[in-house]
């Protein structure tokens, strides 16, 4: 398909909203149920979603997967990284999880080294200390009081980081649908499992919630696939931080949250140096993997993850 950049971008600010709402929703849930219900109404509505995306799925095979070690490893972190990530978006302010989500890519970057055997340079790892220091600023250690809620963020950030290398290195030999259904099932095993001692009867609109943050996650991957049809990763990968924005207005109008004057400084910081490592990967640098590209900063799966081993199928390698 013809390159075309704006229409990349709208589906990429399209995907990414889609996304906020769907945070904001499970920040709303949270607020009233455990983490661990409402992971398991997103579950449970995400299934229909994720059958249809199989049925209509053209390639042929089974859904064993080819990787069966990596696929479990990837599960457990698939797992934990859902469970941590609607813990922090119910516990804290919308804008501070995203500023310490958004230091994913830098993690990613780093863990290419030890665990893809990519090089990175004196530039790039400059931006990741720089932007690690952004975290800081956000989170300010001895400043104020830290909880389980910085402690659940921090987590997700690195397991999504850990999730992302795990399929640049595997996932080019995994189904698609492999790759979204194996985490679902076991945050649907852990979730069920739990839920016997933290259910909370939920009325119908709370039901509705749920129904509705499923097809957020569900329509936000399918604007994120068409983005990445439309336009180079270049272009819709940064589009991320417009999260940002919505967190902002979300949380102002729905949570009376506003973000105090280290949080968005912190996060200028950290956004600022996710894009130097786009700029660097684009232009020509030696470390082949892209730390924002490969990751939708994947928070628990909750229902169609987006695609990453298309994506990583279509990323050209740079010597």
């Amino acid at each position: 398909m013809a390159d075309k950049p704006r229409s990349g971008v709208l589906f990429a600010l399209g995907a990414f909203g889609f996304f906020a709402t769907h945070d904001a929703l499970v920040k709303a849930l949270g607020a009233g149920y455990s983490p661990f219900q409402v992971m398991f109404f997103a579950m449970v509505f995400g299934f229909p979603l994720i059958a249809i995306m199989l049925i209509s799925d053209p390639q042929a095979g089974t859904l064993r997967p080819v990787n069966l070690r990596w696929m479990l490893i990837r599960t457990v972190l698939g797992v934990t990284v859902g469970l941590t990530a609607f813990t922090a978006f119910a516990l804290l302010p919308l804008a501070q999880v995203y500023a310490i989500i958004f230091a994913q890519p830098l993690i990613i970057t780093a863990l290419s080294v030890p665990v893809l055997g990519e090089k990175v340079g004196p530039y790039r790892w400059a931006a990741i200390f720089v932007g690690l220091c952004g975290v800081l600023i956000v989170i300010r250690p001895g400043s104020a009081p830290l909880g389980m809620g910085h402690l659940a963020a921090v987590i997700a950030s690195i397991g999504g980081a850990l999730v992302a290398v795990i399929l640049r290195k595997f996932g080019s030999s995994e189904r698609s649908a492999v790759l979204i259904l194996y985490p679902m099932i076991g945050n649907f095993i852990l979730a069920g499992a739990v839920l016997g001692f933290v259910y909370r009867p939920m009325p119908l609109f709370d039901l509705g919630l749920s129904a509705a943050l499923a097809l957020c996650a569900f329509v936000a991957s399918l604007c994120m696939i068409l983005a990445y049809r439309y336009a180079p990763a270049a272009i819709v990968s940064p589009m991320q931080y417009s999260q940002i924005l919505w967190a902002a207005v979300y949380g102002a109008v729905f949570f009376a949250e506003y973000p105090d004057t280290w949080t968005i400084v912190g996060s200028a910081v950290i956004i600022a140096s996710g894009l130097f490592i786009v700029a660097r990967e684009t232009g020509g640098g030696r470390s082949v993997i892209r730390p924002i590209t490969t990751a939708r900063l994947l928070r628990g799966d909750t229902v169609a993850a987006l695609r990453l081993d298309s994506f990583l199928k279509r990323s050209p390698r740079r010597k």
